[in-house]
């Protein structure tokens, strides 16, 4: 059986574009995680001082969600 095995450079670029969209990948995985974040704390924020009691949470404690 034979083996036939080549190694070829990357086309002109494709290390430069393969990182432009990763970083673009990266900046929507941010802003997805800073927005499910701001959703919560808003949800929280929205509930009476027993009903966080209840979940253990105190008002002031909010803002440290999702940091």
């Amino acid at each position: 059986m034979a083996a036939y095995e080549t190694s070829r450079a990357a086309p002109f670029g494709a290390i430069s574009i393969f990182r432009f969209v990763q970083s673009l990948s990266n900046v929507g995985s941010a802003f997805s995680a800073w927005n499910d974040a701001r959703m919560t704390r808003n949800a929280l924020g929205k509930l009476s001082d027993r009903e966080l009691d209840d979940i253990g949470l105190c008002r002031g404690e909010i803002e440290m969600i999702g940091r």
